[in-house]
């Protein structure tokens, strides 16, 4: 657990299956799940290590075209001190009626003995259109364009498209592509049902997806991401887990808010 993007992978990869529903009870169960904010703990050996919090805005019009932003802020417990501080925030700004993501803004913060120090802010600018994606540094000249295959999302335009207009079902085979200013990564998560205990629910009926995945933290070597969703018509992400090369860390929702 020595850096943010082992959390943020697992975060922003809160997704479903490509199931589509009727277009008017889509559009209006989107409203309905949006205006949300969750809230997290990671522990590590029943000691709270991190908190996180993924806020849902209610589309906003711009330029003629309704957009959904979603907020992902990924901070350390302040007992924690010099071992690490970390105050890391992302926000996807995504078209509502397709999802597609229109631009991706990373903030990082974070310093310590256990992690390296990191302060920047980066933008991807999305062209679906043209299959690229454009990437620009708060502080540096120029801009890179790197072309992506068709449908490549940021992760939390992914998030926000599976949570909000797809239904996912167990036993499906789900593939992505996806790009978050670091690294290209196609993915597969294989859905299964199980029954798990939720903090805030008690013992509920979810959906586990589960994928390998390389770290580039962790020289590219392989790990797993689980997220488990409650299986009925809310989808609420209730946990996340990442096995990593150093150890396993677990995320428990904690609280949500309407906003």
């Amino acid at each position: 657990m020595r850096r943010h993007a082992l959390f943020f992978i697992g975060i922003v990869l809160f997704l479903g299956s490509v199931a589509h529903g009727d277009g008017q009870n889509q559009n209006s169960e989107q409203r309905s799940r949006s205006g949300r904010c969750f809230l997290y703990t990671a522990k590590k050996f029943g000691v709270p290590i991190l908190k996180a919090t993924i806020k849902i805005d209610n589309g906003t019009p711009e330029q003629e075209r309704r957009l959904y932003q979603v907020h992902v802020s990924v901070d350390s417990h302040h007992y924690w001190g010099f071992l690490f501080r970390m105050n890391n925030h992302f926000t996807s700004t995504i078209e509502a009626e397709t999802c597609f993501p229109v631009r991706y803004v990373k903030a990082i913060d974070q310093e310590g003995l256990l992690i390296k120090k990191k302060n920047y802010t980066q933008t991807l600018t999305f062209d679906f259109s043209h299959k690229k994606v454009v990437v620009e540094r708060m502080g540096e000249d120029g801009k890179q364009e790197i072309f992506l295959p068709a449908e490549t999302y940021d992760p939390l335009s992914m998030f926000t498209r599976y949570y909000l207009k797809e239904e996912f079902y167990p036993g499906q085979e789900i593939q992505m592509s996806l790009y978050d200013g670091v690294k290209l990564r196609q993915m597969v998560f294989h859905s299964k049902r199980e029954k798990v205990r939720s903090k805030i629910y008690g013992e509920v009926e979810a959906v586990c997806l589960e994928s390998k995945t390389s770290f580039s933290t962790f020289g590219d070597k392989e790990g797993i991401i689980r997220i488990w969703y409650m299986n009925d018509r809310e989808k609420i992400p209730i946990s996340m887990e990442l096995e990593l090369p150093v150890g396993t860390v677990r995320f428990e929702l904690e609280e949500v808010r309407e906003n």
